[in-house]
């Protein structure tokens, strides 16, 4: 099976010009975890996918995969 990235969270946080670090610090989330989520080795749960949309001011459907 083909490994695809289920999210793009890397994608929308480098056009906001943000860091996995800042966002930890939003989200009050170990910084591994942040990165677990940039490289899909994990996905948020959709809670926290709406809190991700948040800090960003982005739409949750920007950070799922199309």
């Amino acid at each position: 099976m083909e490994n695809k990235d289920l999210n793009r969270l890397k994608v929308v946080l480098a056009e906001k010009k943000r860091t996995n670090k800042w966002l930890a610090e939003q989200l009050d989330k170990d910084p591994a975890t942040i990165s677990k989520w940039c490289t899909n080795s994990a996905q948020p749960t959709l809670a926290n996918m709406i809190q991700i949309a948040r800090c960003l001011e982005v739409d949750v459907s920007e950070l799922i995969r199309k």
